[in-house]
């Protein structure tokens, strides 16, 4: 039998929980009607029932006031008439931490008490144009036994890792949804009535937003978890950006008061929109969220893009263009090129090859279809159009020119997120070549297909190895991330456009639509290292196509040559220096890298 608790009523303006030392307060607008009110559990099971009144309400609003001082001790629920509502502001849920388990009928809300010791943490405020993107699943991360973490699929796992990040050299981490969510659904069956048990990994829907998810914690505490992960990056030089995830039903009110929420309590430095109808303009333009990163995608509902300099659009096209140039499509060479420029003033842009959802970049070299079998949906999934090319073979091969071929595809895929203009976006996995075997829609794979796999290999390693160098190469060269667009002129009277395009000739690049190759150069006379000196010529030779292509190597000035400095494909060799035009044999499928050098 429930009992009754001292309350007080009076008359809320706004929403959540706030936790006082004499009491707790609670407004809502989830509860209606004569018969509504809080439920308080303790730790014995005990309930506690207090009711609304008309005198604590304000408009759909309602407040009461608990004389509750230990409220670590206590759980806590809405009713309205029979219903029983966990609190969507609660700052805590419990009944979800163990992954896996349905928490339907044991949910509850808990008290977010701030005592956690920040320190002198501080934002590490990284510009568009000096970030490198690196996404992950909370669990999928490190959830694989190969990961070597002591807590496998938790922020502490995530914090375990910087030292790998730190030697890849990303500056941000961006989490999927790592708000709480209900991941236990239920799902028919192909072609029968009949419902299956699954798991969302990947959180894409409706959940408690203003709550850290507790089974992505190895303490008892989710929210120290989040924050000690958060203040860890940070310390580590590292940005900590998050998905969000809003379904039409959300009230798109309370949108902006979960971002000032995460970003206040949490720390966080910026956020990836996803849903419809969102307003984006209006988080765009709030103060408190003006110096954080705020994403969105290129394909989107939203009429009005706006510009902002904290924003950022996701170039959907840039994947599926450069995906399709990669895989040697007719009529996309002028695409690259475009793509590889686009930076405009006024807000960021993000390139990426490959995310969560479609094809890792190791599978779009290894399917031309998918295969979602594993989903129980028979295959009817996920997306059909993947840009993909399995390189002569269908699925994992142990042949070793398929291997090589895939191996060589993958660098030239990395190449062309890391050598374009932009900010460059990588996911958990790609940067070693890991497979989730065909799956392009892995959300409800909780196994070896939606895990990243840390086993090493020689192609691993390869991979690894340079992506490593990408990154590396374009933090030591300005010129490759400059912060505003190139506009293919002179504007530095030094004789050389900031970046020009080269074919067989010099300066004549090839664009007909049957062009596959095009050799791009980039001056460094526009960009200045910190030791304040002018950044290096890079030449960059693109050569897509099935057969190998001539390219020319304008010339430089007089006092220079231009050195290779890395290529795709691993037979390639140091041509012979010359400061004169030359032409260079680029081999098939292939990008090569010059640098010029002083002569000797």
């Amino acid at each position: 039998m429930r009992q009754q608790i001292e309350a007080s009523y009076f008359r809320p303006d706004r929403k959540g929980v706030i936790v006082e030392a004499d009491g707790i307060r609670f407004c809502t607008d989830q509860v209606s009607g004569n018969d509504c009110g809080v439920i308080l559990y303790d730790k014995e099971g005990q309930s506690y029932t207090v009711p609304f009144k008309k005198e604590g309400s304000r408009g759909q609003l309602w407040g009461v006031k608990v004389a509750v001082t230990e409220p670590e001790q206590y759980r806590y629920q809405y009713y309205n008439n029979q219903e029983r509502i966990t609190d969507r502001y609660a700052g805590l849920i419990a009944g979800n931490e163990s992954w896996g388990e349905p928490a339907e009928g044991k949910r509850c809300g808990g008290f977010y008490i701030d005592d956690f010791d920040w320190e002198d943490d501080r934002q590490p405020d990284i510009s568009y144009d000096k970030s490198i993107i690196y996404g992950l699943n909370v669990r999928a991360f490190t959830m694989h036994k190969s990961s070597g973490v002591k807590h496998r699929g938790t922020f502490e796992g995530i914090a375990e890792k910087i030292p790998y990040f730190k030697r890849l050299g990303v500056t941000a981490i961006e989490l999927m949804p790592a708000y709480e969510f209900d991941e236990c659904e239920q799902l028919l069956s192909a072609g029968t009535e009949e419902a299956r048990d699954i798991v969302n990994c990947w959180g894409f829907k409706e959940g408690f937003y203003f709550a850290p998810k507790t089974a992505y914690s190895a303490g008892r505490r989710p929210d120290h978890s989040f924050k000690t992960m958060v203040k860890k990056l940070h310390g580590a030089g590292m940005e900590v950006l998050m998905y969000f995830y809003f379904p039409v039903s959300f009230n798109r009110a309370d949108i902006l008061d979960v971002f000032r929420y995460w970003v206040t309590e949490y720390h966080i430095d910026g956020i990836h929109l996803l849903g419809e109808n969102l307003p984006v303009s209006l988080v765009t333009q709030d103060s408190l969220l003006s110096g954080i990163k705020i994403l969105y995608h290129e394909y989107s509902y939203w009429v009005d893009h706006p510009r902002y300099a904290n924003t950022a659009v996701v170039m959907d096209h840039f994947r599926t263009q450069m995906r399709s140039f990669l895989k040697s499509d007719e009529d996309l060479t002028y695409a690259l090129i475009n793509h590889l420029r686009n930076n405009p003033a006024g807000r960021g842009t993000v390139n990426y090859m490959a995310d969560y959802g479609g094809f890792s970049l190791f599978d779009m070299t290894a399917f031309d279809r998918k295969h979602n079998e594993d989903n129980g949906e028979n295959n009817r999934d996920g997306t059909d159009y993947n840009y993909s090319w399995n390189c002569g073979t269908e699925g994992i091969s142990r042949k070793k020119t398929i291997q090589g071929l895939r191996v060589k595809q993958i660098k030239n895929a990395l190449s062309l997120i890391f050598l374009a203009q932009g900010t460059p976006f990588l996911f958990s996995g790609d940067e070693m070549g890991n497979t989730r075997y065909g799956n392009n829609n892995a959300y409800c794979q909780d196994n070896e297909i939606g895990w990243v796999k840390w086993n090493p290999t020689s192609m691993n390693k390869e991979i690894a190895d340079f992506t490593r160098f990408l990154i590396e190469f374009r933090k030591q060269h300005p010129i490759l991330c400059m912060p505003s667009e190139m506009q293919i002129m002179d504007t530095a009277k030094c004789g050389y456009p900031d970046v020009s395009y080269h074919g067989t000739e010099a300066w004549r690049p090839d664009l007909n639509p049957y062009s596959r190759s095009v050799g791009i150069m980039y001056c460094g006379q526009y960009a200045k290292l910190p030791n304040g000196k002018e950044d290096d010529f890079i030449y960059i030779a693109m050569n897509l196509h099935w057969r190998p292509n001539e390219l020319a190597l304008p010339k430089l000035p007089k006092e220079m040559n231009w050195q290779l400095v890395k290529s795709t494909d691993i037979s390639v060799t140091e041509p012979e220096p010359s400061s004169q035009d030359q032409r260079i044999l680029v081999k098939e499928r292939s990008i090569s890298i010059f640098v010029s050098r002083a002569n000797r």
